[in-house]
């Protein structure tokens, strides 16, 4: 087997090019165990692109799960990105319960089913997106205690993404938006998997990015250790994709991208403030 850690290194930069850039103002004794630990999250995040059916992502993710759990059996070892994983976990004393937290929280994209409320969105955010940062911190300095800044970046930068493929998602009957928001908005959820623009979805996708960008204000409020930074570097990139959002708000099904050398610069001066 080629080199499990270039292997993750390989597919983070293809797959999660915000995370692939702020780990390189990681330290290099560091970057393979971040990527090992992204490579993982792109695994997960992408199971529902990858099978047929929910049952085999259901599949999937028990994989993962018994992979974490009894890391000891041969064919856990046969994944590049298994491998690097587990060795990192090791090698940093990862706690395994925020990964399968993860995996558990991450089998609600196998199904169309509506998020229900904003609190369970939330949930969503904590278990996946911040827990990330949390484990990256963790990698980066284990003293550090980062998890309360964690939970409010992890929140702003899920948020965000989630607007950003807020269309990929209606297109293929995925609602992440809260019904709670829809309701209070008189927005209809037949409307967003139609790909209907109304007023009505303009502004609970409104409510939306001030909530992402709420939980940006109160990561930014907290004390970061110049050690652990670089685990927070994604969610710089949170105030410039909500101001492309906001300029696309009478569009909200129309995809919004920002150009990667606009990331990269704005990541580089975010690091630079570190």
């Amino acid at each position: 087997m080629h080199d499990p850690f270039a292997h993750c290194e390989h597919l983070v930069r293809a797959a999660d090019k915000d995370r692939f850039l702020a780990t390189l103002f990681a330290p290099a004794n560091r970057r393979g165990a971040l990527f090992a630990l992204y490579a993982f999250n792109v695994d997960i995040a992408r199971v529902r692109e990858v099978v047929r059916d929910p049952m085999a992502g259901e599949v999937r993710l028990q994989w993962w799960r018994d992979t974490l759990e009894r890391p000891g059996s041969g064919e856990a070892r046969g994944s590049p990105i298994a491998s690097a994983l587990l060795d990192t976990i090791i090698r940093f004393r990862l706690p395994v319960q925020p990964l399968i937290d993860l995996i558990e929280a991450r089998a609600f994209d196998l199904y169309s089913d509506p998020m229900p409320t904003l609190a369970a969105l939330e949930a969503y955010a904590n278990h996946t997106s911040s827990t990330l940062i949390n484990l990256a911190a963790r990698i980066l300095d284990p003293r550090a205690d980062v998890s309360a800044a964690a939970g409010e970046a992890g929140a702003a930068y899920a948020f965000a993404g989630l607007l950003r493929a807020f269309p990929l998602h209606a297109s293929r009957g995925q609602l992440f938006v809260p019904l709670e928001l829809l309701e209070r908005h008189g927005a209809s959820p037949q409307d967003v998997l139609a790909g209907r623009p109304r007023p009505e979805i303009s502004a609970v996708l409104g409510d939306m990015r001030d909530i992402a960008q709420q939980h940006f204000a109160a990561y930014r409020a907290a004390a970061i250790p110049p050690a652990v930074a670089p685990a927070f570097l994604p969610a710089a990139l949170v105030p410039l994709y909500l101001k492309r959002l906001d300029r696309s708000r009478r569009a909200p099904f129309r995809m919004v991208d920002v150009p990667p050398w606009r990331r990269q610069w704005a990541l580089w001066r975010a690091a630079r403030r570190m």
